[in-house]
């Protein structure tokens, strides 16, 4: 099995993108407008250059890849977590998360920035990881 990306919404990676260049635009015009150095002039760009880096992040590795043995979360501040898929004794749908859990560790995914082809994708890999009725929220696979 090829690995398979689950991918972002373009609405949170385009906002991402929007805001760290509007952070950007921030810096230039205190620069041209402040008649004397200001703190801020440095403090804007590092917020730009912060959230470009996360546009740049979450383009390029996406929210969650999953091989055939494993799904890892990408996270850009911070550990990426990572869960072997055989490992999952349960999956709970709450508040718009999905929490994989495992007897060592869970793992949250929030469905709200997953791009809905994906998200149906998402669904059918753990769809098919064969967990007792009442430890997952999806129905038997028929």
């Amino acid at each position: 099995m090829k690995a398979l990306k689950i991918r972002f919404k373009k609405k949170r990676l385009y906002s991402n993108l929007i805001i760290g260049v509007i952070w950007f635009v921030f810096a230039v015009i205190i620069l041209f407008t402040e008649e004397e150095n200001h703190w801020m002039i440095y403090v804007y760009p590092i917020i730009g250059f912060l959230y470009l880096g996360q546009y740049w992040y979450d383009s390029t590795f996406q929210y969650l890849i999953i091989d055939e043995n494993t799904i890892q979360r990408n996270v850009f501040y911070g550990t990426n977590r990572k869960i072997a898929l055989k490992d999952i004794v349960w999956i709970k749908k709450f508040a718009g998360d999905y929490i994989l859990k495992s007897d060592k560790k869970d793992m949250h995914i929030d469905l709200r920035l997953i791009d809905g082809a994906s998200l149906d994708e998402l669904n059918k890999v753990l769809a098919h990881l064969n967990l007792p009725a009442d430890k997952t929220p999806f129905p038997s696979p028929v």
